[in-house]
């Protein structure tokens, strides 16, 4: 399907969505008569939906890979548990952030990565150019 006409794209567009391109998608970043502070308020007191489909995803598996991802990102894994995600940042060796993402604790040998779409194949190529043996 055309997601430029497709359903979803179709209300966002009735809504007053203002759009501009992320990743190769076509992303409503805000709605006539919203702006940040009534999205905020919107959230706070009924409920809000975000769109992850502009999202990446990414695997880590292998002994070792909580151990490993915690010597990448600014969070440590070993304060969530099986099952439970963490906010955090991937830095590059400057101390600049290549990425914000969220890690999916799987269990100590898999963690499931979602960084943003347009960063996705730098995040995975720094960490596999860090990874040791067998991660």
């Amino acid at each position: 399907m055309d997601l430029l006409h497709s359903p979803l794209h179709a209300e966002h567009t009735d809504l007053g969505a203002k759009f501009a391109e992320f990743g190769g998608w076509d992303m409503p970043l805000e709605y006539a008569g919203g702006g940040v502070l009534a999205e905020h308020a919107a959230v706070r007191n009924a409920v809000g939906v975000f769109d992850v489909s502009h999202l990446g995803k990414a695997t880590v598996r292998g002994p070792g890979a909580v151990a490993f991802l915690n010597t990448c990102l600014t969070n440590d894994l070993d304060r969530i548990a099986a099952g439970q995600a963490q906010y955090t940042l991937l830095c590059a060796e400057d101390g600049g952030v290549v990425d914000d993402l969220i890690a999916y604790r799987i269990s100590d040998f898999e963690v499931f990565l979602i960084p943003n779409s347009s960063n996705t194949t730098e995040v995975v190529a720094r960490l596999t150019a860090a990874a040791p043996e067998g991660i």
